[in-house]
């Protein structure tokens, strides 16, 4: 007996709608590996639709003042507040996670970004007005950017579009958001809520696949394309978007460093290092993926490391005991899988290496040691509950192979040495360095990367900033 799957719709200009050529796409549970609902695979037409309705909504959005603006975000934040436990249903069923922590870890922080935004709206900064010319005043106005195209990732579906949109629309922008082809349910219910609050035009939602973000970033109308995705997606994106200059705000991928100094503390750094790599089935760009340790340490931390790993348990998102769900989906399942297939003849794995179950895409909490700088598992990000272990002699060698790989967004430092610390977080390329901690993040601290990690900054003052453009005005005083 078949059951209904359950028909998400795209939310256009203050309306729900299907696909207009009708196309759709199933969506599966990762827990389960099971489709539960179909979702619009929006081609030309809906984009088309959208962008327009974005850009007819505005002047009128633009025109409002931050206290306006400040007012409605608050309302958003305070509305998932109150339908939180609708969300995290609908993120669950996106993503697997277990349901205690995305209630606990998620539901909070996204309350409070949104919140921090809509403080940031009545917070604009600027050079005071001023005569730099004699007989003419300047003042500089900072105006909100335009349209925004905005594609979300699928490893934090909920929490990725507060980092997308909260921002844009602080600013004064209106925005089409695109959430992942596998995970677009809490992104759609997102629509209904904020689609009660704002007014229409001004926060739209398509679903669709790679082919419907190209036609976002492509697109004429938008002044600015934001993505969270992997490397070779931002590349594609800053590409298409060059052809009309538009602006870029790239988020990609990460290969976060954990240097591991001889003075630390084992078992805490133990314990919270393996919570930091394993969280979330380590689909997090900052996780800490890959921990360097000085070699008189090295085999006592990698036995406690491995014992850590062979003691964290992943299953059903109703299993309180769990600390991750599945993999997203089944390339994810088969990406992960494949590294450690393809492991060189000197690695060892420690703990884990395998899937676990036959039912949904989940794969056991992952050590492997005995790598060397050059190996593929440490030079390209896994994407997967799998921290790798390096030996290094001292902290010129930590720093080396630290920054060595193409991936510059976090990174973490262990040590009691105040001198030491410092000296690595100024040697560290990335763009974020954690000192005896890793992967807390606050609405009120910068989160971007370098190099491949993309560029632009997701929350604080400065993600504000991003969503924004700074034009002269100069007046004559005669």
């Amino acid at each position: 007996m078949s059951t209904e799957l359950r028909r998400l719709r795209n939310y256009i200009d203050g309306e729900f709608r299907d696909a207009v050529d009708g196309r759709t796409t199933e969506v599966v549970n990762p827990a389960t590996g099971e489709a539960y609902a179909t979702a619009p695979l929006s081609g030309e037409a809906d984009v088309d639709a959208a962008m327009a309705a974005a850009a007819a909504a505005f002047p009128g959005w633009r025109d409002t003042t931050p206290a306006e603006r400040q007012k409605a975000l608050l309302k958003i934040a305070d509305a998932f507040e109150e339908r939180a436990e609708e969300l995290i249903e609908a993120e669950v069923e996106n993503t697997g996670k277990p349901i205690g922590l995305t209630r606990s870890e998620e539901i909070p922080p996204m309350v409070d970004q949104i919140r921090f935004f809509a403080g940031a709206a009545r917070m604009l900064e600027g050079r005071s007005a001023g005569e730099y010319m004699e007989g003419m005043t300047s003042i500089v106005r900072r105006e909100p950017v335009g349209v925004c195209a905005q594609v979300a990732p699928w490893n934090y579906p909920m929490m990725m579009a507060v980092w997308k949109f909260a921002p844009a629309i602080a600013a004064g922008n209106t925005v089409v958001l695109k959430p992942s082809d596998t995970t677009p349910a809490s992104t759609v219910l997102m629509a209904e809520i904020i689609g009660a609050i704002l007014p229409k035009g001004v926060f739209n939602v398509i679903t669709g696949d790679r082919d419907t973000g190209r036609l976002m970033v492509e697109h004429s109308v938008p002044a600015m394309a934001s993505i969270t995705g992997s490397v070779r997606a931002g590349m594609q994106v800053a590409e298409s978007a060059s052809k009309d200059l538009k602006r870029v705000h790239l988020e990609l991928g990460g290969k976060a460093p954990v240097v591991v100094f001889e003075d630390t503390d084992i078992a805490k750094a133990v314990e919270d290092i393996s919570v930091a790599g394993f969280f979330n089935a380590g689909q997090d760009c900052t996780a800490a993926t890959r921990v360097l340790v000085q070699e008189s340490i090295h085999d006592e931390f990698v036995t406690a490391l491995a014992k850590a790993a062979a003691d964290t348990k992943t299953g059903q998102p109703d299993d309180e005991d769990v600390l991750f769900g599945p993999l997203n989906n089944p390339n994810q399942l088969k990406q992960v899988s494949g590294f450690i297939e393809r492991l060189p003849a000197h690695a060892r794995v420690e703990a884990g290496g395998k899937q676990v179950g036959d039912k949904g895409y989940f794969f056991a909490p992952t050590v492997v040691s005995g790598l060397k700088q050059d190996d593929e598992i440490i030079q390209k990000e896994v994407f997967g509950p799998v921290i790798t272990v390096q030996s290094f002699s001292d902290e010129a060698q930590a720093v080396e192979w630290a920054n060595g790989v193409e991936y510059a967004l976090a990174s973490s430092v262990w040590t009691k040495d105040h001198g030491r610390a410092m000296r690595m977080s100024k040697a560290l390329d990335f763009g974020c360095v954690w000192i005896n901690t890793h992967i807390p993040l606050v609405a009120e601290m910068p989160h971007g990367g370098f190099k491949k990690s993309g560029y632009g900054k997701d929350l604080s003052g400065y993600g504000f900033d991003d969503y924004t453009r700074i034009k002269h005005v100069m007046t004559s005083l005669d």
